[in-house]
């Protein structure tokens, strides 16, 4: 497969800016940077474990005997 140089991409970008316009890429990228953002959020509440997110229950329990 043949590889892709700086002037292959160079036209590659100014035929996609053409096409598409500069405040359409623009609005595109923004909204992959917010997509991007809110998955990291997501992840990085995820790997909160259960027991800090959560309040504890408390272990104290009364325990009657009969005597």
């Amino acid at each position: 497969m043949p590889q892709l140089g700086m002037g292959e991409l160079l036209i590659i970008l100014i035929i996609v800016l053409l096409l598409f316009g500069a405040s359409r890429i623009t609005g595109v990228a923004s909204a992959l940077g917010g997509s991007i953002k809110a998955f990291r959020k997501a992840v990085r509440d995820d790997d909160v474990p259960a027991s800090k997110s959560e309040p504890a229950e408390s272990t104290d329990k009364k325990v009657e005997t009969n005597v």
